[in-house]
C-alpha cells in the first residue's frame, strides 16, 4: 500500500462506555478523525458479546481505515487489528486495557465484583450516577472543568446499550492476541488515571510490536477533555 492510500484513508474513532459520541465530536472538530457510534448506541441490534460487537464494527467501518478507540472503544479497536490486520493501518489507543476486569494472571484490572454491582446499578436507571461516575474518573486530573467538559457533551444511549457495553467489558480478555497486532500504535495514558492503569498501557507496549508510549502527566481517565492540548499533539502526530 503506498503512502498515499496510507494518508488518505478516514481515520475513525470509537468512544468509551456510556457517554456516546459527543464529547470526542467536540474534541475532533479540527482535525481529520471522525467518531464512530459503538454498534447500538443510536439504535438498531445491540450485540451481545464482545466478538459480536467487533464484528458488527467491522461491517460498519471502511475498507481501510486508521482506528482510534478510548477505553471500551479502544479494546474493540484492538480487536479489530487482530481480526482484521489488512483493514486497520494504524491504531490509536486512549485510556486502553486488553482485560477490564482483574483474572488470573492479571491484577491490574478492576475487580469483578465492582462491575457485577456497577451492573445492577445501571438497571435502576439513577439519574444520578453518570455525573458520579464521569466524576469518579476524571478525579485528579490536571485539568480541573476535565468532568463537566465531558458530562455536558454526552449522548444519551439505550438503556440495552449500556447494559451490552458492560457486559463487552466484563468479557473482553485480549492479551493472548495483543503480540499480533502488526499495525504501528499510538498509546496514550493518562497518569493519574483512576479508573484503567497505566500499567495497563506499558503491558501493551511492551507487546505490540511497532507501539509508541506517551503517558501524560497529571491526566486523568479523559485524555481528550477540557483544555489541555497533550490529548490533540498527539492525535495530530501520530
Amino acid at each position: 500500500m503506498n503512502q498515499s492510500t496510507l494518508a488518505g484513508a478516514p481515520r475513525i474513532f470509537l468512544p468509551g462506555w456510556g457517554v456516546g459520541t459527543g464529547p470526542l465530536q467536540k474534541s475532533l472538530e479540527k482535525t481529520s478523525w471522525r467518531p464512530m457510534p459503538l454498534p447500538g448506541a443510536t439504535g438498531g441490534t445491540i450485540p451481545r458479546t464482545i466478538t459480536a460487537a467487533r464484528d458488527c464494527l467491522l461491517q460498519d467501518l471502511p475498507e481501510v481505515c486508521h482506528l482510534g478507540g478510548w477505553s471500551l472503544g479502544g479494546i474493540l479497536a484492538m480487536a479489530c487489528a487482530i481480526a482484521a490486520p489488512k483493514r486497520i493501518l494504524s491504531l490509536f489507543l486512549m485510556a486502553t486495557t486488553p482485560s477490564f476486569i482483574s483474572r488470573k494472571g492479571w491484577d491490574i484490572g478492576r475487580p469483578p465484583a465492582e462491575l457485577q454491582a456497577f451492573m445492577h446499578t445501571i438497571k435502576q436507571e439513577d439519574e444520578a450516577l453518570f455525573p458520579r461516575f464521569i466524576g469518579s474518573f476524571c478525579r485528579g486530573d490536571s485539568v480541573p472543568n476535565a468532568a463537566e467538559y465531558v458530562i455536558s457533551n454526552a449522548s444519551p444511549m439505550p438503556q440495552a446499550a449500556l447494559e451490552a457495553g458492560l457486559a463487552w467489558l466484563y468479557e473482553a480478555d485480549l492479551r493472548r492476541d495483543a503480540e499480533k497486532i502488526s499495525c504501528p500504535a499510538t498509546i496514550l495514558h493518562g497518569g493519574n488515571d483512576p479508573l484503567v492503569s497505566p500499567d495497563a498501557s506499558r503491558w501493551l507496549a511492551d507487546r505490540i510490536p511497532s507501539s509508541r508510549l506517551v503517558i501524560l502527566p497529571g491526566r486523568a481517565h479523559a485524555l481528550f477533555a477540557g483544555d489541555d492540548a497533550g490529548f490533540l499533539q498527539e492525535l495530530l502526530s501520530s
